[in-house]
């Protein structure tokens, strides 16, 4: 049990037989009444966000969250496959799964998979990852504004903004937190 109090950016705890991972978390002291914590909690298991508050004496469980390092394969039908870079042994998840990751899921790509005892939860990719650009429009000529942008796809099939001088055939890095163009490669 952990108390409220004690609460980090990142630590996953269990809440009415769900699993959560602390977002955002602040102490609040009212004038009058006792003080509570606040917190943002991502559920594990559905994706979704919600907020909490809980008085200041409050323990909920932590919940233990393995990553494992594994390398992503190839995709089988709607699945894809992972190796476990330890012992060889291979896993397959649904798309469904990794909807958003998905777009940034390239061949032997090193991934952690998250599990919470035996139950596969998702997957952790990297802040950041290269992707090559499959289509993309060439740049308006005499377009000179800094901030112009211009829609690209990339090998996932990922829609990307990026600024009117990068083309199609180029490698760009682009971060898996928000899906924006961060910079040439």
């Amino acid at each position: 049990m952990i108390n409220v109090n004690d609460f980090k950016t990142g630590m996953t705890i269990e809440l009415d037989g769900e699993i959560f991972e602390v977002l955002e978390f602040s102490h609040v002291k009212p004038g009058k009444g006792a003080a509570f914590v606040k917190a943002k909690l991502y559920n594990l298991r559905t994706g979704s966000n919600t907020e909490n508050s809980f008085n200041s004496s409050t323990k909920v469980p932590k919940a233990l969250i393995e990553k494992k390092p594994m390398q992503f394969l190839y995709m089988n039908g709607n699945n894809y496959v992972f190796m476990n870079m330890d012992n060889y042994e291979q896993i397959e998840i649904n798309e469904t799964q990794i909807n958003k990751e998905k777009n940034y899921l390239k061949e032997n790509q090193d991934v952690f998979v998250i599990f919470y005892g035996d139950e596969l939860l998702g997957i952790n990719l990297p802040e950041k990852v290269e992707l090559l650009i499959t289509k993309s429009e060439p740049g308006v000529k005499g377009n000179t504004s800094s901030t112009a942008m211009k829609d690209a796809i990339t090998e996932t099939g990922l829609l990307v903004k990026v600024p009117l001088f990068v083309n199609e055939g180029e490698e760009i890095i682009v971060s898996t937190k928000d899906g924006k163009y961060v910079s040439r490669k």
